[in-house]
């Protein structure tokens, strides 16, 4: 049985989740049709999207269904940008260097095509923003939008949303958030967010979350859009979903994912503790055996499943094979680079070097993790780091991920 400790990546669907999929997909008809049965497929639709709401804290008509987290980053992001420099001219877009490729890979592709300017910000050794740099380019008059982490999706380091969205509203500038990672694993309230900005058009606006991450089906996420906000679609057909997002909706995925949110959000807390404590004992028992072990952002607030480190000498690819071997499941940073391993942007964004963006392994634990698989952990990995060690680090030169536009403060 495989000890699966990648569930930043995915996590296992849940049962509930499954049933709700199955209950919905068991229908017959499309939500926009006026018929019956396209009737009955719209109430579970709209109910599913008022439960999403509530576990999200937002209005339901703030939730806009897509395809996954990728689109959801995409529509926020650009959506956002070109309802902004069409009204505005602003042309600037403000992101810190250790972003997700689903943002990183945006802002370069609206960059080469729509001579978007990239402000990129800085980020100390725990992946934190800057917010010093932050507030100089959101305030540097040309900004369209500024988009964030809520938390890092390798190391795990909670980002200062709030903060970031004060300054964004001082600003006048709208910002996306990608809560991804974040959502159903520490408390987040889309109303509360918006309410600490003070401001119904800058600061946050648009959040992207996806089903996966919390044991719902792959394929399904959401972007919350604030009502107020002004966003260009990316698909253009039928005009649902308030025009923001066009095509027939996926009426089970819907249905699954607000199940799997509303229990992922009524065990949060409990297993923000259980899991807190499983990533503290992986994290005491690898120190005991490997003192070489560098643990990444380890005394800042990081999601409670996360476990980033530095395995100086070894190739990070290396213990990953090494460790699938022993039936341990793990990765070497983001699952979004189709299966072509880099060094990590993130960790030479933390300024550790290209060395160590090759030596890094990320654990993260979830719902079905358990203390033997911990243990399983701690046993099998100080082996699979001293042959990987002996074997030394590849010499193979590797691209970093293109960071276009002017360079950040």
């Amino acid at each position: 049985m495989v000890v699966y400790l990648d569930h930043a990546a995915t996590t296992p669907l849940r049962p509930e989740a499954r049933e709700a999929w199955l209950v919905g997909a068991a229908g017959v008809g499309n939500a926009s049709s006026i018929h019956g049965a396209g009737q009955s497929a719209r109430r579970l639709l709209e109910e599913s999207r008022e439960r999403l709401a509530s576990a999200l804290d937002c209005d339901p008509v703030e939730v806009v269904f897509t395809s996954g987290g990728t689109e959801s980053v995409n529509l926020g992001i650009a959506g956002l940008y070109r309802a902004r420099r069409e009204t505005t001219g602003a042309t600037a877009i403000v992101a810190p260097v250790a972003e997700h490729h689903a943002t990183l890979d945006t802002l370069n592709w609206l960059s080469a095509h729509e001579v978007a300017d990239l402000e990129w910000v800085g980020v100390d050794r725990d992946t934190t923003v800057d917010l010093g740099g932050w507030e100089a380019a959101v305030g540097s008059g040309d900004a369209a939008v500024a988009t964030l982490l809520a938390a890092n999706n390798e190391v795990g380091t909670v980002q200062p949303v709030v903060a970031a969205s004060a300054l964004c509203v001082e600003a006048g500038v709208p910002l996306h958030v990608d809560a991804v990672g974040a959502f159903g694993h520490v408390p987040l309230s889309f109303r509360a967010l918006r309410s600490a900005s003070g401001s119904r058009s800058a600061g946050l606006v648009a959040l992207s979350v996806a089903a996966h991450k919390l044991g719902g089906p792959v394929g399904v996420g959401a972007l919350v859009v604030a009502r107020e906000a002004r966003v260009e679609p990316l698909l253009h057909g039928g005009g649902q979903q308030r025009g923001l997002r066009a095509g027939t909706q996926d009426v089970p995925g819907a249905a699954a994912f607000a199940v799997s949110a509303e229990l992922a959000v009524a065990e949060l807390t409990a297993e923000a503790t259980r899991v807190g404590a499983l990533r503290d004992r992986l994290e005491a028992g690898l120190r005991e055996h490997i003192p070489d072990m560098r643990v990444s952002a380890h005394t800042a607030e990081r999601l409670p499943g996360h476990f980033h480190a530095i395995f100086p000498g070894a190739q990070g690819d290396s213990l990953l094979l090494l460790l699938d071997a022993a039936g341990i499941a793990v990765s070497t940073g983001s699952a979004c680079q189709a299966g072509v391993p880099e060094p990590s942007h993130v960790v030479r964004a933390m300024g550790l070097g290209q060395d160590a963006a090759r030596s890094a392994l990320r654990l993260t634990l979830g719902r079905t993790t358990t203390e033997g698989d911990v243990d399983a952990v701690i046993s099998a990995l100080p082996a699979a780091y001293e042959r990987a060690r002996t074997a030394g680090l590849s010499s193979r030169q590797v691209g970093a991920p293109r960071l276009g536009g002017a360079a950040g403060s």
